[in-house]
């Protein structure tokens, strides 16, 4: 089976999955880092030089070629807001929806140049673009856990909640 890790940026989807997949003795990506190797660029550069939408695109396949594989995935802040991405991912696996206040989320991304949306835009405008997705993921995922203790006690409610699946 497959897990998708979904959430904001900065909620732990990496740290947290490379716990769990470490502890279920399985696979671990990160789908932001897949997509960097896969186009010889970073994510700045990607969005840059082709804009949003070509990797949204981008996102979209790698979402659908990791369907059916043993591992826990990052996905990025923005892969289950596409329809079909969050349709393939539920089809062949869970969607974990890792929920962490924006305080703490923005306390992580600020300042990251390698994240090009938190890079460029306002606290505020950040904390529309949460709001907005916060329903988004919810209606997007088939289990919700509650991410804001510690990255292992994260991972461990993560394990817990897909041996039930």
């Amino acid at each position: 089976m497959t897990i998708f890790l979904c959430g904001f940026m900065g909620c732990g989807k990496t740290t947290v999955g490379k716990l769990a997949a470490k502890k279920l003795g399985c696979g671990f990506c990160d789908s932001d880092d897949m997509i960097v190797e896969e186009q010889g660029m970073t994510i700045p550069e990607i969005f840059e030089k082709k804009g949003e939408p070509y990797f949204r695109a981008a996102e979209r396949d790698a979402i659908k070629s990791l369907c059916g594989k043993k591992t826990i995935v990052a996905c990025g802040g923005g892969a289950m807001l596409d329809p079909d991405s969050a349709k393939a991912a539920a089809e062949s696996g869970a969607v974990v929806f890792l929920d962490v206040d924006f305080e703490t989320c923005y306390a992580r991304i600020r300042g990251d140049q390698n994240r090009p949306i938190a890079a460029s835009s306002t606290k505020e405008e950040l904390r529309r673009r949460f709001d907005a997705r916060y329903e988004i993921y919810m209606k997007h995922s088939t289990i919700r856990i509650d991410a804001n203790g510690s990255p292992m006690e994260t991972a461990e409610l993560i394990i817990n909640a897909v041996k039930n699946i």
